[in-house]
């Protein structure tokens, strides 16, 4: 028997496609993918395109569009593409525990003497207490003028989290940027240049992954720049703040 082979990435899109009739402007049109992303994923030239991360992108648009499960075409790609994680090295043993000796116990008082210890102390106590009492001596005791009670420090209110996180993105330099909304639907999938100026969204939660550096994000007023990286870096972005991703959970 033979056993089925999976088609070529490439080969299977453009074969859509083609039966579809769409021109590749139409898909360049309708996803933001630039065209000649797009005949690089038909061809199969990865090379010719930004990371891995922006492949399972691309491919996973582009296939949605076409009407095809893009999750599959990813899952492909990662299987003959992407490299298989090392194996996890063995944990060494560690050497046995040695035992630890206890220390002798100090000898025990005998419980007699425990007991008129404690009487002769009571006894000293209360002779003591009575020759206070007993003294008449008219000694003033001084008293000392009592400070009045600073004030507590009211705790300052909680600050107030936004429910919504507004965020602003504004160019630096060409930067290919990524971004989906609450409801994972695509907002931006192009190249933003400095000309395009900052452009504002307004959502629940962001999934942003960025090509480069060359970007700097407002989040809720507050200004956010982006670590220079040799890959894609994606984050997911609150009303509360940022937290960077893996890829495999790029936008």
């Amino acid at each position: 028997m033979f056993a089925w082979k999976m088609p070529e990435i490439g080969s299977t899109l453009q074969e859509a496609r083609m039966r579809a009739r769409i021109d590749i402007s139409e898909v360049e049109a309708t996803t933001k993918i630039r065209a000649k992303y797009l005949r690089a994923i038909e061809n199969e030239e990865w090379d010719m395109l930004p990371g891995p991360t922006f492949v399972k992108s691309f491919l996973r648009t582009y296939a949605d569009y076409l009407g095809i499960d893009g999750r599959l075409l990813v899952e492909e790609y990662k299987q003959r593409h992407e490299p298989l994680p090392d194996q996890a090295e063995l944990q060494a043993i560690g050497p046995p525990r040695e035992h630890r000796l206890r220390p002798p116990r100090p000898p025990r008082v005998p419980r007699g003497w425990l007991i008129g210890a404690s009487v002769v102390g009571l006894l000293i106590v209360l002779i003591v207490l009575g020759s206070i009492g007993n003294d008449n001596g008219s000694t003033p005791v001084a008293t000392q003028p009592r400070h009045k009670a600073r004030p507590r420090p009211q705790p300052k209110p909680a600050p107030v989290v936004p429910t919504s996180a507004v965020l602003g993105l504004t160019p630096t330099s060409d930067v290919y940027v990524c971004l989906r909304n609450a409801s994972d639907q695509l907002i931006v999938n192009e190249t933003l240049t400095p000309g395009n100026g900052t452009r504002t969204f307004k959502s629940r939660r962001f999934k942003l992954t960025v090509g480069n550096s060359s970007l700097t994000m407002t989040l809720n007023g507050k200004r956010f720049s982006v670590q220079p990286s040799p890959t894609a870096t994606t984050f997911a972005i609150t009303p509360g703040g940022r937290r960077l991703l893996t890829n495999d959970n790029a936008c």
